[in-house]
């Protein structure tokens, strides 16, 4: 076929019976210019024996990673195969909420903005339960100004409920898994300045045990090392912003990592002054009064203060 109009990009691995179902809301779309890039980073044959089917209902393309290449690295394998105009990243366990779905985002690509993207709802799975999510009123002059607030709330969501032309030519950082969405849209929207938001629910999202979000939230090995990542790119003139300074705050609160060894102890030992400063000052105070909602704004707002006085931001 000619270059399709939409190239749906599924990075997979073994959740058979979730692709499946994301398959079978391809299938039922009633929007059809579209191929398939599945990326396969199972270590058996299982997702190659589900799409065998499939493959006489949609255009197809089928790869096997060997070794696997981890989520990140997956998407950018996935994005590097696709001949669409657009691109449109699908998690296996998300899947589009309508036969319309497509549709709606194709037509949404007539605003002449190249990143797009949907509110969603939230599927959880062991409840079979459905949850919508939309983003707050004024979010899109929030994020524009600043980026770095997605770190604090990300308003946008999981890369499911996006669509980017094929000139973005932005990367997933692979050295990140938690932040990793976050730090994606923070880089697009400082390289585009503008988006599309469409307020319609156009994807579920799955919601397991199974998701990289159970094994990575508030877990020290994974936020410390990611924050050092992202003040590296960065550095911490975003956190001259009390809603990003505040996100970091939470990320050292929340990993109770409260001490400069605890800080150093991943590997990373050149902290900026800020955190460091931070940290002492959260070392002062136990795990309750810190969790206490009140008193970490307070401390946080203290902190924020002396540190722009110290021209530590």
């Amino acid at each position: 076929m000619d270059n399709p109009f939409i190239s749906i990009c599924i990075p997979a691995y073994k959740r058979t019976n979730y692709l499946k179902r994301l398959l079978d809301s391809i299938v039922l779309q009633n929007f059809h210019d579209f191929e398939v890039i599945i990326s396969d980073d199972s270590n058996d044959n299982s997702v190659s024996e589900l799409i065998h089917d499939f493959k006489e209902k949609i255009n197809i393309v089928y790869f096997h990673n060997n070794p696997s290449l981890r989520t990140p690295a997956n998407m950018n394998f996935s994005i590097s195969k696709a001949k669409g105009e657009w691109i449109k990243i699908l998690h296996d366990d998300d899947w589009l909420s309508n036969e319309s779905s497509l549709q709606s985002f194709a037509d949404a690509t007539k605003n002449g903005n190249k990143f797009i993207f949907s509110s969603y709802s939230n599927f959880i799975e062991k409840d079979k339960t459905y949850q919508l999510i939309t983003p707050p009123y004024g979010f899109k002059k929030n994020i524009l100004n600043t980026p770095h607030l997605l770190l604090s709330h990300n308003v946008i969501g999981p890369p499911s409920v996006s669509l980017f032309h094929k000139s973005v030519t932005v990367s997933y950082d692979a050295r990140l898994n938690w932040r990793v969405d976050q730090e994606y849209y923070i880089r697009v929207i400082q390289l585009l300045n503008n988006f599309t938001y469409i307020n319609e629910p156009l994807i579920n999202v799955g919601v397991s045990e199974s998701q990289v979000s159970t094994s990575c939230f508030n877990v020290p090995s994974v936020e410390i090392p990611e924050m050092y990542i992202l003040l590296s790119k960065y550095g911490t003139s975003p956190l001259k912003n009390i809603m990003v300074y505040d996100a970091y705050w939470r990320i050292l609160r929340n990993t109770n990592t409260n001490s400069k060894s605890k800080l150093e102890s991943f590997g990373q030992t050149e902290w900026p002054k800020v955190i460091l400063s931070m940290v002492e000052l959260q070392s002062k105070f136990n795990q309750n009064t810190l969790r206490n909602g009140v008193i970490s704004k307070t401390l946080m707002s203290i902190s924020y203060i002396y540190n722009l006085i110290k021209s530590n931001l």
